[in-house]
């Protein structure tokens, strides 16, 4: 499980040279918003050329036009998985899917058609995580700002995630590079409902989404110390010491509390989620 997502325009050599060394999880060259319409091909070329030496996710233009098609057939084979953007169906999942078969995906939530297509579009067979697009789902649906705002939207997000046997899904960027305070507290607020993993539009914000997705000291002492009592028990319910029950649903969130844990990069070595 990737902690941070670290976005790079595909058209900036510069960015794109120092993206793998500011220390995410996880890196995504970005195809879409990030470049201009008449940079879309100069930047397919140059992230072609990085991803014969690095991996790294890449995010393509909108499914079903010709760029996206453009984009798929020059990272075929190449990146480590694709995010999709705008992903407002389960048919749109499917036509990258066709052109990539094998390829993991990430696919965006970002509007209100997308979001209640989410249960359909976790189920296709090569979708990794469900992301929710924060910044373009709140213009789609006239929310302000504010983390309460999207409440239901990140819940319905883990709720089809989850039922859908995928991964968490990973929380939006936050856009205000300056307040660290705002991020931490969105991040922490997309934690507490289930996401994890954050995506990142500048490396001075992966310290603090790092801090808020690592598993703490005592988060993981309290995770052993519930698998160790219900082993003793038996698989039975069980009183710790200091008075907490625990029967099969809290043993079983302290399993996946440890197994995130175990599966957090030791490094940033950019391999797919």
């Amino acid at each position: 499980m990737h902690r941070s997502y670290l976005f790079a325009p595909g058209h900036n050599a510069k960015l794109l040279r120092r993206v793998f060394e500011a220390g995410a999880d996880a890196v995504i060259l970005d195809l879409e918003d990030a470049v201009p319409p008449d940079a879309k091909q100069q930047a397919r070329l140059m992230v072609t050329g990085v991803l014969a030496e690095r991996s790294a996710w890449v995010r393509i233009n909108t499914v079903r036009t010709d760029l996206a098609a453009a984009d798929l057939d020059a990272v075929a084979g190449l990146a480590a998985g694709i995010r999709i953007p705008k992903a407002e169906s389960a048919g749109d999942v499917q036509w990258v899917r066709d052109r990539v078969p094998g390829t993991p995906l990430i696919c965006a939530i970002e509007s209100a058609r997308g979001l209640l297509a989410a249960p359909e579009i976790a189920t296709v067979p090569g979708v990794r995580h469900l992301s929710m697009g924060g910044v373009d789902l709140r213009r789609d649906l006239g929310a302000g700002d504010g983390n309460l705002q999207t409440l239901y939207a990140r819940s319905h997000i883990v709720v089809a995630s989850r039922a859908a046997g995928l991964g968490p899904p990973i929380d939006s960027v936050y856009p205000r590079l300056d307040d660290d305070p705002g991020l931490r507290q969105q991040a922490e607020f997309a934690r507490s409902l289930g996401f994890f993993g954050k995506s990142a539009i500048h490396p001075r914000q992966l310290g603090t989404i790092h801090d808020v997705f690592t598993p703490s000291a005592q988060e993981l002492t309290w995770a052993q110390a519930v698998l160790d009592a219900f082993a003793a028990a038996g698989g039975n319910a069980v009183k710790l010491p200091d008075g907490e029950f625990v029967d099969l649903p809290v043993a079983d969130r302290a399993r996946r509390l440890l197994e995130l844990a175990a599966r957090r990069p030791a490094d940033a070595t950019n391999a797919p989620a």
